[in-house]
């Protein structure tokens, strides 16, 4: 029988995001991004701790072919994180400065997509790193860039605007990393707003519901097949780890608000899917002054 949902970490994090399985060192990571701090996740011991303390905000991660990580954070920042200690690659993005990084994920060629939130000068944009550090905006006029996915094909490209309660699929080249022919693969009606996804073996794309207390599974013709409840209200995203990716963990926000937001907020929870997933892509920058 399927397990049900467990609650492994009890942190009360305001916002936890980004989860992401690390095979090299057989353990989950995620962030708390106003809190500035990277945690991990060993589920053979049931160990976690605190790796990482910023100064501003960290939006994302990504995990490099070295097994480093490289973090996206407050004003356009992005840096690679060693031996305990952020190394800047690009300080900051000048029309970023009153905004943050919010989701990233690295695509099959190393590049990275990382969306930047709106502010009060601008909406928010979706940005391609490429390994040699540059960055190109792919997407204007986004309300809050978050959850990126690819179809198994790799043709596809997803991408989620929790604002506009909207997943949306684009064709995607993988020998350029452009995404062109945008067009809506769900949108979300009711209560809860699509925030962090990820995609399944199977071609099944999962998604957190932000003020919706679940994750939703949806068909790759975009239909709703499943809707899993946890005892938090905001579910912010989910990933495949585990040794042969059959795992799934799933982080939450609100934690210092539990009496509103659910006995479970902030915290990280575990569950078993009918369908396992696979590895994320590994990011590969490679600035000249790294």
């Amino acid at each position: 029988m399927r397990e049900k949902i467990s609650k492994v970490v009890d942190s009360h994090c305001r916002t936890g995001e980004n989860p992401l399985w690390h095979p090299c060192e057989s353990c989950l990571y995620w962030v708390d991004i106003p809190a500035g701090t990277l945690m991990r996740f060993f589920p053979s011991t049931g160990v976690s701790e605190v790796v990482y303390d910023a100064d501003d905000p960290i939006g994302g991660f990504t995990i490099q072919d070295n097994g480093q990580l490289l973090l996206f954070g407050a004003r356009g920042s992005v840096s690679l994180l060693r031996g305990g200690r952020a190394e800047p690659v690009v300080p900051e993005l000048p029309r970023e400065r009153d905004s943050r990084f919010n989701d990233v994920i690295a695509d099959p060629q190393g590049r990275v997509f990382c969306g930047t939130m709106s502010s009060e000068s601008h909406p928010g944009r979706l940005y391609r790193c490429d390994p040699d550090g540059s960055l190109h905006v792919v997407l204007e006029d986004v309300g809050t860039p978050n959850g990126m996915g690819f179809t198994p094909c790799g043709s596809g490209f997803y991408h989620t605007d929790t604002r506009q309660s909207t997943i949306y699929l684009y064709d995607y080249d993988r020998a350029t990393g452009a995404i062109s022919n945008g067009r809506v693969f769900v949108r979300v009606a009711g209560e809860g707003r699509p925030d962090g996804m990820t995609v399944d073996r199977a071609g099944h794309v999962w998604s957190a519901m932000w003020d919706g207390s679940c994750i939703v599974r949806y068909s790759p013709d975009g239909a709703e097949e499943e809707r899993i409840w946890l005892p938090a209200r905001k579910v912010s995203s989910l990933t495949f780890g585990g040794a042969d990716y059959e795992d799934m963990y799933i982080t939450t926000a609100g934690g210092g608000r539990r009496e509103v937001e659910g006995e479970g907020a902030g915290a990280l929870f575990h569950f078993k899917p009918s369908t396992g997933g696979k590895p994320e892509y590994r990011s590969r920058l490679e600035p000249h002054d790294v």
